[in-house]
């Protein structure tokens, strides 16, 4: 062993640097572990009894600039699957239509019992909301949405 200014000297020296070869496969891991993981949401249906149309027209809009809004029989209001207050919808509504630069539709899947005063308090508070792009939801339309998936 030498012997350098009274103390003894190793022979080799540690390496400043961080290992690498092994951060490939540790960034593969976590890749596969967050793509196992991830949970992708389905829209869930409502149990609503579907209005009749004779005719209807496919949405050519982005599944993202659509915007569901359940209106059932007893007047509860869902949007995007979360119970929302009557007096909250053109609260709720009217920033998601500004973010999306007035692209998004408002598909209104309401039950075909639902009385009129539900439908038209809702309407007044799109309206409020500045949305003008809203669509009645039919079973035709379901019917077709089904056939095509």
């Amino acid at each position: 062993m030498a012997m350098s200014k009274g103390g003894f000297e190793r022979k080799s020296k540690t390496s400043d640097e961080i290992p690498s070869s092994s951060l490939a496969d540790i960034a593969f891991l976590l890749l596969i572990f967050f793509m196992v993981t991830t949970v992708f949401r389905t829209s869930s249906e409502r149990d609503i009894v579907w209005p009749e149309a004779e005719a209807t027209k496919k949405i050519d809009e982005k599944k993202k600039d659509i915007l569901y809004v359940w209106l059932e029989g007893n007047g509860d209001i869902y949007i995007n699957d979360r119970l929302t207050a009557m007096d909250d919808v053109s609260n709720i509504v009217a920033p998601l239509y500004l973010e999306s630069q007035q692209r998004m539709v408002i598909s209104l899947r309401a039950d075909a019992d639902v009385p009129y005063r539900y439908t038209d308090s809702l309407m007044s508070e799109l309206q409020q909301a500045g949305a003008v792009r809203v669509v009645f939801a039919t079973e035709l339309e379901r019917r077709m949405t089904r056939e095509r998936r």
